[in-house]
């Protein structure tokens, strides 16, 4: 029998496909999740993605109880379970903290009673807040770049140097520590590093895996906290535009869910990565302006073209797209799914959903912007 793996918050849309990812390469794997409402829906049952073969423990990672239990004979962790959601975050400061980082918490200190051989966690990121940019002249500017409300006010969307001339964005290298800049954020930083910390001092080998935009089939839509291409499929299926705040000209990176579970395995099997922090994306950089067409375009909307109105969201950076230089070079990590190619598997399952709902369209809500 192969290995057995515990994946909190496994039941997700990232860890159903890590679990299908995971069987099929031989692991055994067990599923720890509360299977919230908010997420799976009422009532709380297991759900139809979750491979029959993966056991599933319903419980919170924030129990003592339930967390020990899940760890009886694991060799390894995957440490998923958390409140997504940035917008969220800023307003449900005290549930996303508790999920985030009590729960870690909850289980480092289980993993100090049950050593695995490798725990791998699930950061995000977001954590850089602005990422890496290069001046005009040719200098790299990290740390500490935000835009004023006064700034983001008079649509003054892009970073500027203490000259006043704008600023060129680079891919986001592992080192570069950040500033988040929503509660979410922080908190994900908050996991990364005390999984780190503890790793190294009570010897668990630990991993970290900082995910960019994740989306692909089972993308939870018209759940505003499944990221953008949620909010724009939804908003699409109802009939009106994307919205897309600011210009809708920000950039960022959107990986397949497909490759992101890969990432997930080879950070469970590689040696070498006990200790390190990788970035996870596809490699490329797209204006969200540009996935919304391409999204329409996918549905069978062509015609369809969203609308900046020059609103902004509290804690939005303008552009936010990771390095992933290291994880290609020491996970042997290759993204294999452009968006284009993508967007249009997302578009299948989604008709497939539709067809056998037999009803109206998946995601029918129209709450939110895009960014």
């Amino acid at each position: 029998m192969g290995r057995r793996v515990l994946i909190t918050g496994g039941a997700g849309f990232i860890g159903s496909h890590l679990t299908e990812e995971l069987i099929a390469h031989g692991y055994r794997v067990r599923v720890l999740d509360n299977l919230s409402p908010r997420v799976h829906g009422a009532p709380r049952e297991r759900s139809i993605h979750l491979p029959k073969q993966a056991e599933l423990c319903v419980g919170d990672v924030r129990s003592e109880v339930d967390v020990r239990r899940a760890l009886t004979e694991v060799d390894s962790v995957v440490h998923l379970a958390a409140m997504v959601g940035a917008p969220r975050s800023m307003y449900e400061v005290a549930a996303t903290t508790s999920v985030n980082s009590l729960g870690t918490a909850v289980l480092m200190e289980a993993l100090l009673a049950h050593p695995v051989e490798r725990l791998v966690v699930a950061s995000s990121t977001s954590v850089y807040g602005e990422g890496e940019y290069i001046d005009q002249d040719g200098e790299v500017v990290v740390g500490a770049l935000e835009r004023s409300p006064e700034r983001l006010r008079d649509g003054n969307w892009e970073l500027r140097d203490a000259l006043g001339r704008p600023l060129h964005a680079i891919p986001t290298r592992e080192p570069l520590a950040g500033t988040p800049t929503t509660v979410y954020a922080l908190s994900s930083y908050d996991r990364e590093r005390m999984c780190l910390v503890l790793g190294l001092a009570y010897e668990i080998p630990t991993v970290v895996l900082r995910i960019a935009n994740a989306y692909g089939p089972r993308l939870r839509l018209g759940d505003p906290d499944a990221g953008v291409i949620a909010a724009m499929a939804s908003r699409l299926f109802a009939g009106a535009p994307p919205l897309l705040y600011e210009d809708g000209l920000q950039l960022r990176d959107f990986v397949d869910v497909r490759d992101v579970a890969r990432a997930f395995r080879l950070a469970l099997e590689v040696k070498v990565a006990a200790g390190q922090v990788f970035n996870v994306g596809s490699g490329e950089q797209w204006t969200i302006r540009d996935v919304a067409r391409r999204l329409a375009v996918a549905l069978g909307m062509p015609l369809v073209e969203p609308r900046a109105p020059g609103r902004y969201r509290p804690g939005d950076v303008r552009h936010s797209f990771p390095d992933i230089g290291r994880a290609l070079g020491v996970l042997g990590y290759r993204p294999s799914v452009r968006l284009p190619a993508g967007l249009r598997s997302l578009a299948a399952w989604i008709e497939e959903r539709r067809s056998a709902d037999h009803g109206p369209a998946v995601g029918s809500s129209v709450r939110g912007a895009a960014s």
